[in-house]
């Protein structure tokens, strides 16, 4: 008798464990196991939750994704669409300003793919980085100067603050350029006329951190813990032509963890942001390697 109430209590919650498994399996990721046990089976338990749990999280990121995507994509194609009907039934002639504005929706368009095929090749770990040892001060004032004049003209204050003699960093210096670009892009369309962007550089022992501060409006604080999330926007009221595609900051993440660092964000609503992320310095310092 004895035996046959413990066997009943040992194989109860591992046939529990099998049934939510294979309701799991069918793409039910709502199962969970009640744990009370505080022995094995009971990690075991906790284990399916934390799994299931994160299945369940993915799922819903990845059927808002494909939503989100098919909304970006439908855009940019149902302008063409309208410019080339329009065209075609004489309402509009084929000028230059047509023409034109074709160029624009199919460049969005291109960007959006070439964003998502960059992304994906990142997930799946097969991004392939060139490195070289870098001298991080010089892909900054060059990344910086390429967007000077896009932060003058909103009369935004763009500035640099490099210690000295940064150590070497051995990089793929495109993505990096890629990463802080997109910082500084970020930066620009969230702040406000007068206020100012600030880029520094410092060593922090086998690390080098590249931070971009803003004096723009903030990001509110349960937004914080999404802001790297795909095709995610603060503001969701911003329109593609000012937010962009929302995949800007997700692969800038992506490129820092591929070369070994890390990515984070620090913002007050209403007084500015401040986007960092650290390289792991090279042992390295010629510039042939």
């Amino acid at each position: 008798m004895v035996t046959l109430i413990l066997s009943r209590r040992i194989l109860s919650p591992i046939k529990a464990l099998t049934e939510a498994a294979q309701r799991l399996g069918r793409g039910d990721f709502s199962q969970r196991l009640e744990a009370k046990d505080k022995g094995e089976v009971g990690e075991l338990a906790h284990a399916f939750n934390s799994m299931a749990h994160d299945l369940e999280r993915a799922e819903q990121l990845r059927r808002t994704m494909v939503a989100d995507v098919a909304h970006e994509l439908r855009t940019p194609l149902s302008n063409i669409q309208g410019y080339l009907e329009a065209v075609n039934d004489g309402v509009i002639q084929p000028d230059t300003n047509a023409i034109q504005s074709l160029s624009e929706e199919t460049t969005r368009l291109s960007r959006l793919v070439d964003e998502l095929q960059e992304l994906s090749l990142a997930e799946a770990g097969e991004l392939k980085l060139i490195r070289k040892v870098e001298d991080i001060s010089e892909l900054i004032s060059q990344t910086v100067l390429a967007v000077q004049a896009q932060a003058a003209s909103k009369g935004i204050s763009l500035s640099t603050e490099l210690a000295d003699k940064l150590a070497p960093v051995n990089i793929d210096a495109q993505r990096i350029a890629q990463v802080l670009h997109n910082f500084l892009d970020n930066a620009i369309a969230h702040t406000a006329d007068g206020g100012s962007i600030t880029v520094s550089a410092i060593d922090k022992g086998n690390w080098l951190e590249v931070a971009v501060t803003d004096t723009g409006e903030g990001i509110p604080e349960e937004d914080l813990p999404n802001v790297f999330e795909r095709l995610y926007r603060v503001d969701k009221s911003r329109t593609r032509a000012t937010g962009g595609s929302g995949l800007g900051l997700t692969i800038a993440k992506r490129f820092v963890e591929a070369h070994g660092g890390k990515i984070e964000v620090h913002s007050e609503l209403g007084k500015g942001s401040r986007f960092v992320f650290t390289l792991p310095t090279s042992e390295e310092t010629s510039p042939e390697r």
